[in-house]
């Protein structure tokens, strides 16, 4: 039988954003220390290390997000390591970052000039400490922008957990879409709650990308 949607089917909606938040915070974190290590791995002298980051890459950005998921929930679970949708979303999606942000640190630290690299090594700095006093401070200040923007879709992609039974965002939407049977005022209610978490967001990584351009026209 069906049911009003009233306050407390919006309540329930909106409560959800705190999981899409929490998803979204726990795969950015894991993504940014493992897209650090991809990054470096990118730019390492040792040949392995490189094949290895670019295989890893290749593969995450070469298939679905949505796959991605599919194989983490199921097949952790078809080998009995009985993994809940909560785990599972935050694994597949802590991979996917790892490797988005890995290539776009690797652009970063890249862009940082030759001539900072050779001054660095001129100075007896080994790899380590180069990376860690010259390049990744002037890296870091280049990924600022394209890492917020990636963010954006990182919170976006979570909606992709629900197809496993994560009840986040989206799922919410579903659960009270099947009670009410009101998808245009159930789906309007979280896309606007999408667009309110996303949209400072963006505004905030344009301001960043204006901001460098116009230090790096002076």
């Amino acid at each position: 039988m069906l049911r009003q949607f009233g306050p407390a089917e919006a309540l329930f909606i909106v409560a959800a954003v705190q999981w899409t938040l929490a998803l979204s915070g726990i795969a950015f974190l894991g993504g940014g220390i493992g897209g650090l290590a991809v990054a470096l791995a990118r730019v390492s002298p040792q040949a392995g290390l490189r094949r290895l980051a670019t295989g890893f890459i290749q593969l995450f950005q070469g298939t679905p997000l949505l796959m991605q998921l599919f194989l983490v929930f199921f097949g952790a679970n078809a080998f009995g390591l009985g993994l809940n949708p909560w785990l599972a979303a935050a694994i597949a999606l802590t991979l996917n970052a790892s490797a988005f942000l890995g290539e776009i640190w690797r652009g970063a630290i890249q862009s940082v000039p030759t001539g900072q690299w050779e001054a660095g090594t001129a100075l007896g700095l080994h790899y380590g400490r180069l990376m860690r006093l010259v390049v990744l401070p002037q890296a870091a200040r280049v990924a600022v922008a394209p890492t917020v923007g990636f963010l954006v879709q990182l919170i976006k992609g979570t909606s992709l957990a629900a197809i496993i039974g994560f009840t986040e965002l989206t799922r919410a939407g579903q659960i009270i879409n099947n009670a009410t049977f009101r998808p245009f005022l159930v789906f309007g209610l979280v896309a606007t709650l999408y667009f309110a978490l996303c949209w400072p967001l963006s505004l905030l990584a344009g301001r960043i990308e204006r901001r460098m351009a116009a230090g790096r026209a002076r």
